[in-house]
């Protein structure tokens, strides 16, 4: 990287809508404390002087690249649709503006390694937009399993039971899709609205690089009238020797918060991410709860820029997960639920599974699939292996070496 930028500086948000608006937010937080500043917007409705508000009066175009040349910048934020992400990236980083992108970073492991290995040949930096992995909880339960707080690693589980109504998978045209005009979006609960749960389980197992991943089972299924899954889980076995397993649905009989479970052989930790919320249970102690700090992912690419700090997610780090999408992007599309496996609740407009609270929480406890937790309805597991002779150990299943039950 060349000589360190000077604040502020000019970022041009691509998607201001939606998920966007996030961004908008966080752009204007970091504009008042003046490291940053809304140079331009590129959306196909122009943002009005109301939800543009005290952020002055950015230029605003459709034409990403034409909006970059004339505002200057210096960063881009892309919060598009996730087939958009890698040509806009690339638009981007031709011109030498650095990159906060949001996750998925792409749809396929192909299109992921196109963006990320010409932002290294045009030299900007990237940082994908997993905003759990700026969490200063990571490091603190690294720190507890290298000092054996938990005993010998055995593996990692994640879970996320959401609730989401018919329309989320109309929000958008290609919300709910596998493919959209021939293009993939692979859309889906562990591809993209529960992708953190997948993304911190593989992170706190250090198993973060595309080459820590060795074999992946998946089982994909779907409740709502939609292509991608809204029902899914996915086991990953690793080179590290830890099993990551992660279950997710949007059809969840009540929400709640999402976490990954740290599995030793004397205890465990459980990471609420969207919370920063960290509880340590081992044996021969009482339970010890702590609350974290989080670091913008934005904030982290500015201080990267103009003080050398490290960056906290460039692409080859969430490669792991990209494979994880490439696995879930080739397995046979998901299977629909039998009728009787959900209900409808009219004044809800959504879809639940009746149990899968439980299973998704049982998932994660026990590393197993749903088809091992006897769900009648999971198909069994669609297998991608590096190493296809290979078989994965079996899961932990209902024998459990640390203290205490389902941490939801």
């Amino acid at each position: 990287m060349s000589a360190p930028l000077s604040t502020p500086l000019p970022v041009v948000l691509a998607g201001a809508r939606g998920h966007g608006r996030w961004h908008v937010e966080n752009i204007r937080r970091l504009q008042k404390k003046g490291i940053l500043r809304l140079a331009g917007v590129c959306e196909l409705t122009p943002l009005t002087e109301e939800e543009l508000g005290d952020l002055g009066t950015p230029e605003q175009s459709a034409d990403f690249g034409a909006l970059l040349d004339s505002t200057g910048a210096r960063i881009a934020v892309i919060c598009t649709p996730i087939p958009t992400h890698t040509d806009l990236a690339l638009t981007a980083a031709e011109r030498g503006v650095h990159l906060l992108l949001e996750k998925p970073p792409a749809p396929s492991y192909a299109e992921f390694r196109r963006m990320a290995d010409g932002v290294a040949a045009a030299g900007v930096v990237c940082q994908i937009g997993f905003q759990s992995l700026g969490s200063h909880a990571l490091p603190a339960i690294r720190e507890l399993i290298d000092q054996g707080a938990i005993g010998r690693l055995v593996g990692l589980g994640g879970a996320g039971a959401w609730v989401r109504d018919e329309d989320y998978f109309r929000r958008a045209p290609w919300a709910g899709k596998r493919r959209l005009n021939g293009v993939d979006v692979i859309d889906g609960a562990l591809t993209n609205p529960l992708a953190h749960a997948v993304a911190t389980a593989l992170a706190l197992g250090g198993s973060t690089r595309a080459e820590d991943v060795t074999g992946i089972e998946t089982e994909l299924l779907r409740a709502n009238a939609i292509e991608s899954d809204d029902t899914s889980c996915v086991r990953i076995t690793t080179a590290q020797g830890h099993p990551v397993t992660v279950a997710a649905t949007l059809c969840a009989e009540e929400a709640d918060e999402p976490y990954v479970l740290v599995h030793g052989s004397t205890g465990r930790i459980t990471f609420w991410y969207k919370q920063d919320r960290v509880l340590l249970q081992r044996a021969g102690h009482g339970p010890q709860e702590s609350d974290h700090g989080r670091t913008d992912l934005l904030e982290n690419l500015v201080a990267h820029l103009t003080t050398g700090a490290d960056l906290l997610v460039p692409p080859d780090e969430t490669g792991a997960f990209m494979k994880v999408v490439e696995a879930i992007r080739t397995a046979p599309d998901p299977a629909p639920l039998p009728d009787a496996a959900w209900h409808r609740i009219p004044d809800e407009n959504r879809r639940v599974v009746p149990g899968i609270d439980g299973l998704v929480a049982a998932a994660a406890d026990t590393l197993s699939l749903y088809s091992e937790l006897g769900a009648p309805w999971a198909p069994g597991p669609s297998w991608r292996n590096s190493a296809a002779s290979r078989r994965p150990a079996r899961p932990l299943a209902a024998r459990r070496e640390g203290p205490g039950g389902s941490a939801t």
